[in-house]
């Protein structure tokens, strides 16, 4: 078993065992249905287990390990203090009234990212919004929804943001296309202020902001935003997060975010450097 453990929130670490128990299962030489049955349980319970869907029971856990042919006490152990940790519910499930469930694992995987790159081609990225930003969002996309509904969503919103306040933060890396520097959202006051701290966002150590200016043309990824995570532990591949109106897409072949991560790369040659982004930056607040 892996002994890089430190740190990782419970949506990672379910991640982590769900690979691990996958891994056994196959060194076994053992199907889904026969795990299922060694454990007097169902196929379709090993398939979640090893699809990090759900909570982990210790018990569950500790009755596949021993018909997946592990006997060592300390190993065992292992398993089930990570099973306890990954069956622990992060900070958000707090915001469950106002979280929608397509959403909850982007979450957690921000939270144990030690990298996350974004392209975002409409709206300011989440974790960069000013608050005013974020209301007019809100009232804009959900202007029937009750005041403490919309009240909890922009405070939902304002606590991912501490991510990024942390005293070691991921590594954050947006490429945002000027459209979005140019859409008001909100009304100049409220654009101005984004702007502002956009600014003073892209001179942190670890904050890296690149516009993609209209000169640029035609680019991979004109279709819709994404974020790719990667983590500090060995195990995990990159993961890639797309989403649209109702729901979201998490890609974690290496095929798949590999196909992402160059889009992305391409997209940075063709956008603005760090510091000539932020020229445009400050003469965009001019023009408001």
């Amino acid at each position: 078993m892996s002994e890089t453990r430190q740190g990782g929130g419970p949506t990672v670490l379910r991640m982590i065992l769900a690979r691990q128990l996958q891994a056994l299962r196959e060194k076994a030489g053992m199907s889904y249905e026969q795990a299922a049955e060694a454990i007097y349980s169902s196929p379709w319970t090993i398939r979640r287990m090893e699809r990090a869907e759900g909570g982990l029971k210790p018990l569950t856990v500790k009755s596949l390990l021993m018909a997946y042919g592990i006997t060592d006490v300390r190993e065992i152990d292992a398993f089930l203090y990570l099973a306890r940790d990954a069956s622990k519910p992060g900070w958000w499930h707090s915001y469950d009234d106002v979280l929608p469930s397509w959403f909850r694992t982007a979450v957690g995987l921000e939270e144990s990212a030690s990298l996350i790159r974004a392209y975002e081609p409409q709206v300011v990225p989440g974790l960069l919004q000013t608050e005013g930003y974020i209301r007019a969002l809100i009232a804009a996309s959900s202007p029937a929804a009750p005041d403490d509904f919309n009240e909890r969503s922009v405070a939902l919103r304002l606590v991912r943001q501490q991510l990024l306040q942390r005293p070691d933060p991921p590594r954050y890396w947006a490429a945002l296309d000027e459209t979005v520097l140019r859409r008001p959202i909100g009304g100049p006051e409220v654009m101005r202020e984004q702007i502002e701290y956009l600014i003073a966002a892209a001179q942190r150590p670890k904050l890296t902001i690149q516009i993609i200016p209209y000169a640029a043309g035609w680019h991979p990824a004109l279709y819709g935003m994404f974020n790719i995570f990667r983590f500090p532990d060995a195990e995990l591949p990159d993961i890639v997060y797309s989403e649209a109106l109702t729901g979201a897409c998490y890609l974690s072949k290496p095929e798949e975010s590999a196909r992402y991560t160059q889009a992305l790369d391409r997209m940075c040659v063709q956008a603005a450097t760090p510091e000539e982004s932020l020229t445009i930056l400050r003469d965009t607040l001019k023009e408001i």
